[in-house]
């Protein structure tokens, strides 16, 4: 049976890989994306999240645009990272469609309310809605099947040497959410920094078609310009490859707290693994299984398309 899944993202680069993803596999249905700003300003991620949706044969999937920016500090970008649109290289048609009335936090709440127990919130983003939502709507902890989020670190940042860009971008969001009552499934650099892109799996994508050829490889080729030599890491896919295929992570339980305060260590998430534990936090996966899952997927997509 599939997983009913809320995608809360910032389309970027990885995202857009994450909502091809959920689409394409069948152990994850999409019941819609929520926007916030993060790789790139609010109008730029919904406005992403819409055109790869229609790209990709998703375009009923309802997009609800949240929040412009922190709860607390100035709104900061990732272009230098994700290029000035968010896809890198990559140019897709501008979407038909507009964003769903409403404002995402309602649009979280809302569903979830509406199917206790059965829909599964993936953050894939600074977590600024999510963070709004459960502060609006205590409840929410309880009526989530699960809640999972690429983010954080057991010991390493990406863009500062303590801090994660997710959790850095909203610490004081990230550090409610934390302290909501439920167990975060955290899907960390700890993993993610393993998914680089070979040029095995470069190649195997060139076979995908108009997938591959406009929206998966140009946007790498942006994630490779500022990457290392195991190629370009698939971050955010990780967190809902999770949901689908939870054998290729290895989890331990964990206490996971955030800092707010450190002038070096501002978005850490400082993790003890003996501790009470409020996280799952992965810290292995077998990365030849996420590849084989993931590609396959693409695969599932890319034939869609073309008998679109």
């Amino acid at each position: 049976m599939a997983t009913t899944i809320i995608l809360d993202c910032d389309p970027g680069i990885d995202d857009a890989l994450a909502i091809a993803f959920a689409h394409g596999h069948p152990g994850v249905e999409l019941a819609g994306i929520t926007t916030v700003a993060g790789n790139v300003g609010l109008a730029k991620t919904t406005a992403n999240a819409l055109a790869v949706c229609e790209f990709i044969g998703a375009a009923g999937t309802p997009v609800t645009a949240g929040c412009e920016g922190p709860l607390l500090r100035p709104a900061l970008d990732a272009r230098d990272v994700h290029g000035e649109e968010g896809l890198g290289g990559a140019v897709l048609p501008a979407p038909a469609a507009s964003p769903a009335g409403g404002h995402a936090i309602e649009f979280i709440i809302d569903t979830v309310r509406a199917d206790p127990g059965e829909i599964t919130l993936v953050a894939t983003g600074p977590l600024t809605n999510i963070a709004l939502a459960v502060r609006r709507e205590p409840r929410l902890a309880g009526w989530v099947r699960d809640f999972v989020i690429m983010g954080g670190s057991s010991g390493r940042g990406n863009v500062t040497p303590a801090a994660e860009y997710n959790i850095w971008a909203d610490p004081e969001a990230a550090a409610v959410v934390f302290g909501a009552g439920w167990t975060v499934t955290m899907l960390g650099l700890d993993v993610t920094m393993r998914t680089g892109a070979s040029a095995a799996v470069l190649r195997r994508m060139r076979e995908l078609g108009p997938l591959g050829g406009e929206l998966l490889l140009p946007a790498l080729e942006q994630y490779l310009s500022v990457g290392d030599s195991s190629g370009p890491p698939v971050h955010d896919v990780c967190a809902v490859a999770f949901l689908a295929q939870p054998s290729l992570f290895g989890l331990v339980p964990a206490r996971v707290q955030v800092e707010t305060a450190g002038h070096l260590t501002a978005g850490m998430t400082v993790t003890d693994f003996s501790g009470d534990p409020n996280a799952m936090v992965a810290m292995e996966i077998d990365v030849a299984r996420f590849w084989e899952v993931t590609l396959g997927t693409f695969g599932r997509v890319a034939q869609g398309m073309r008998a679109a």
